[in-house]
């Protein structure tokens, strides 16, 4: 969304970082869509999820869509600034990636189904980059809430990996981590393919199918 530089693919250093700020960053309240606070606790029975496929506006859209969602937020995460603002993220000196989390209802669509939103929703394979959106915050990333999803995760890796490279592609880049802190993105992120149906949307799948489970 921002002109290309080479070092915006590099991932810094955490002494490089920027500073970054003690408060957290202004966001929406509400959820413009499923008109929900959107910094609401997880409901019991429920669970949360966090992936990095791109552009975050494409991607939070994906899931607003998607059956079994209760809530959708676009932030940062992954990097080393806290509470970063937009600016500073595109810089490539937050180290922080642009990502969706997301709260489900497992009753409705279990993770495994999340996942193979995931896979098929953007090209695992491109490193620092999605498309025409080049730097460090495209990449992409599978955050794990706890042992069962870090266990879904790798597995689907596996088994996505042979057919992607059936098709023609290289190598899977996604990286597999700890879901790491969470913060929130600006109001006008939020939803912002909802607010703007006509706005920019870099996201697009590689036409390979994930051999995973979908919904119950």
């Amino acid at each position: 969304m921002f002109g290309f530089s080479p070092k915006k693919t590099q991932m810094i250093d955490q002494g490089q970082a920027l500073p970054g700020r003690a408060a957290p960053i202004a966001t929406a309240e509400r959820h413009a869509i499923f008109d929900r606070p959107l910094k609401a606790d997880v409901p019991e029975g429920m669970a949360e999820a966090m992936f990095g496929m791109g552009c975050f506006w494409g991607v939070e859209r994906i899931f607003w869509q998607t059956p079994g969602i209760w809530l959708s937020m676009v932030g940062y995460a992954g990097g080393f600034t806290p509470n970063p603002t937009y600016q500073e993220v595109c810089t490539g000196q937050t180290g922080h990636n642009e990502v969706v989390r997301v709260i489900f209802d497992p009753a409705v669509i279990r993770y495994e189904g999340l996942l193979a939103k995931f896979w098929e929703g953007h090209d695992p394979t491109q490193g620092m980059r999605q498309g025409n959106d080049r730097g460090t915050q495209y990449r992409s990333g599978i955050y794990t809430y706890d042992d069962a999803q870090l266990a879904a995760a790798t597995a689907s890796r596996e088994a996505y990996a042979p057919r992607l490279a059936k098709a023609g592609y290289g190598a899977i880049t996604t990286e597999i981590l700890s879901a790491p802190e969470f913060y929130y993105a600006e109001d006008y992120h939020q939803q912002y393919l909802h607010k703007n149906p006509n706005g920019y949307c870099g996201i697009g799948g590689t036409g390979v199918t994930c051999p995973i489970g979908l919904s119950v």
